[in-house]
């Protein structure tokens, strides 16, 4: 990513959403940009870890977890996963595990938080449909750039 999420909403204004949450930047990378994919799921990973199972040819998977940080939807196997095929990053509503791990990939990862507990493997949740976190719809295919400053996606 080469053009700063400020500078790209000076640029673009209107044309793109702004997500007003606190997540943190707990990847090696904190600047990454891609096309949406995404997942709705409650504290059950078994969909994230199979989609990040597969080649992700640069694009960012939005992660709806309801905002639960209860159980974590990542961890440092499943970033590792995605590392390996081709992700630019993740950014979860929600939490995720092993962040010292995860720091040290060349992933961008963004999270609203961290918790040691497992999540559920039952498969439970939705690939690929529109998500709404924080009053913003992530609609797959669609772009989306993070840095330090935030999240910005097209309308």
């Amino acid at each position: 990513m080469t053009t700063a999420t400020a500078d790209l909403y000076d640029e673009r204004g209107e044309e793109l959403d702004s997500l007003a949450l606190p997540l943190l930047d707990l990847g090696g990378r904190t600047a990454f940009d891609g096309p949406v994919r995404t997942i709705r799921c409650h504290r059950d990973n078994a969909l994230v870890k199979r989609v990040l199972a597969t080649p992700g040819a640069g694009a960012v998977l939005v992660v709806d977890g309801g905002g639960s940080l209860e159980s974590a939807l990542v961890g440092d196997l499943i970033a590792a996963s995605a590392v390996e095929n081709g992700w630019a990053g993740v950014i979860v509503n929600g939490a995720i595990r092993d962040r010292a791990a995860i720091a040290a990939l060349p992933l961008g990862v963004k999270a609203l938080g961290s918790n040691p507990r497992k999540s559920a493997k039952d498969g439970v949740g939705e690939v690929d449909v529109p998500v709404t976190v924080g009053g913003v719809v992530f609609t797959p295919g669609r772009h989306v750039w993070a840095d330090a400053d935030g999240v910005l996606v097209e309308r």
